[in-house]
């Protein structure tokens, strides 16, 4: 490999970490989507408080995501963001409403009331996980664009990528696509349920309930998922070849798999992690450390995701207009300088999760109690 080839990969591997870290978060939207199952104004507070206290990690990580594939794939950033535009103006108007509604939720003067506001944050746990799913289901199953980098020169209209007049909008048509957006929304819930298990010390009915809604939304998502990946396994995509040629391969995931039997390890214990968290906290009323486990295996299982994606030449945003408008880890990176650069710059991360996991851990010394929600100077 060559130093360029080097680096590509290895900012590949970051999205696929950060990729991973923005779906563990997606609990915060999961537990949003289950305010209404809350049986008292105490329970919903107390629901409330615990997410808020993490929904800006979230949004933050979402943001950083979008940035690193400015920094390190920037014609990928340029195609799907400032192309696929109406998908991902849907996605960022529900993680807006949800921040106004954190802030504004118990402000003096609110004359909406906290209902309009709970409303607005359970839209975004049920459309935010979703549409998510749907953007990254569309690095398997290819959108509708074209790619011609002599455009740049065209004075009247320098636009690289051409879309589809519904710009992003007919990925929601794809069953596919659906099918993963939906088991991420299934898998935001359950582990939300552990999170809560973990986080929240309530009476003994609303532990009960969210054991029990852990087993339910992870048997869903399980099913969903297991679905997704027989689909995704049997699904044709795009190799690039040495000579920059796109070439359709049937059961191209499949082969990138089995090519590559480490990513195959750590999706065999990513699962496994996963479903271990989710049902000892359904059976085991004494065990709350399941979103640790749950939360691990996801992560796992996403990097997983993007490596089959990205890896072994793999188109990982195909184009169903024009094979050869696809892009590859190859064809849509920085400079080498660039990437060199930034990855100086990304030796600093592992300084940043150490700080995320330290005022995490602050955060989360003991549970959350009704009575703290006397105590606390910021209600949100």
């Amino acid at each position: 490999m060559t130093e360029l080839e080097i680096l590509q990969a290895y900012w590949w591997l970051l999205i696929a970490v950060l990729g991973s870290a923005l779906v563990f978060l997606l609990f915060v939207q999961g537990g949003q989507s289950m305010l209404w199952q809350a049986r008292t104004q105490t329970e919903r507070q107390l629901m409330v408080n615990s997410l808020g206290r993490k929904w800006e990690l979230t949004f933050t990580t979402l943001v950083v995501f979008g940035g690193a594939f400015f920094a390190s794939f920037p014609l990928f950033y340029s195609t799907s963001f400032g192309g696929a535009y109406w998908l991902w103006m849907l996605i960022l108007v529900s993680f807006v409403v949800q921040a106004v509604s954190y802030e504004y939720r118990r402000k003096s003067g609110n004359v909406y009331g906290t209902r309009v506001y709970d409303s607005l944050l359970m839209f975004n746990g049920l459309f935010g996980c979703v549409m998510l799913g749907v953007a990254v289901a569309m690095m398997f199953f290819g959108a509708e664009f074209t790619v011609a980098k002599g455009n740049i020169l065209d004075g009247s209209n320098p636009v690289i990528s051409r879309w589809a007049p519904t710009h992003g909008l007919e990925a929601m048509a794809d069953w596919r696509n659906l099918l993963l957006g939906v088991a991420v929304f299934f898998l935001a819930r359950a582990q939300a349920a552990m999170y809560f298990v973990n986080n929240i010390c309530g009476d003994g009915a609303f532990a009960t309930r969210m054991r029990r809604a852990a087993g339910v939304n992870g048997a869903v998502f399980a099913l969903l998922f297991v679905a997704f990946l027989l689909v995704l396994m049997y699904a044709s995509g795009l190799r690039q070849g040495a000579d920059g040629i796109f070439v359709a391969e049937q059961n191209i995931y499949l082969h990138n798999l089995l090519g590559m039997w480490w990513a195959a390890v750590l999706l065999l214990a990513g699962v496994v992690m996963a479903l271990y968290g989710i049902f000892r906290t359904a059976f085991d009323r004494r065990w709350r450390a399941g979103i640790w486990f749950g939360g691990t295996g996801t992560a796992l299982v996403v990097m997983v995701l993007f490596f089959l994606a990205g890896y072994r030449s793999t188109a990982y945003y195909p184009s169903v207009l024009d094979a050869q408008s696809s892009l590859s880890i190859a064809n849509s990176s920085s400079s080498l300088f660039t990437l060199k650069v930034m990855s100086w710059v990304s030796v600093l991360v592992p300084f940043v999760l150490a700080y995320i996991a330290y005022v995490w851990r602050k955060m989360n010394a003991h549970p959350l109690t009704p009575s703290e929600l006397h105590r606390e100077h910021h209600q949100y």
